[in-house]
């Protein structure tokens, strides 16, 4: 009967925990592929979901995970794009020809963002507008 009650709450936690997570995917944001660096395979690692920025930093949320909070985040003064290309090979079998892929670094790795043409020249304008460290007022002053 314990048992029977732990299992119980457990499914009740999943249950909670998956519905918390579609809400959040829900709220919005743009769909991407990423991956981390380096990758196993020249087409693997690949994993949809979605990504959203604000004002300081990038989150990503992948589609079929768990976690109540975002998979990573990325600091905009951290990220420096360090590469642009197309899917080639196998990866066309998760994308499309209109899909362009930026590598993008920041302090804590290597990513790769797999965008479509308008969400592509979002980020690139929403990295590229970034603030200079050099002219951000330092607080008490």
């Amino acid at each position: 009967m314990v048992l029977l009650i732990i299992l119980v709450l457990l499914l009740v936690g999943l249950a909670l925990a998956s519905t918390y997570r579609l809400v959040m995917l829900r709220r919005g944001g743009t769909a991407a592929i990423v991956r981390a660096l380096p990758a196993r395979g020249h087409g693997g690692g690949w994993r949809h979901g979605l990504i959203r920025y604000d004002e300081d930093t990038l989150v990503f949320y992948k589609l079929s995970s768990l976690k109540l909070g975002p998979d990573f985040a990325m600091r905009r003064l951290g990220i420096e794009v360090s590469g642009r290309r197309n899917p080639d090979g196998d990866e066309f079998d998760i994308m499309t020809d209109e899909i362009g892929i930026v590598e993008v670094t920041d302090g804590a790795g290597s990513y790769e963002l797999a965008l479509d043409r308008g969400a592509r020249a979002a980020f690139l304008s929403w990295v590229e507008s970034r603030p200079s460290e050099r002219i951000r007022r330092r607080p008490g002053y």
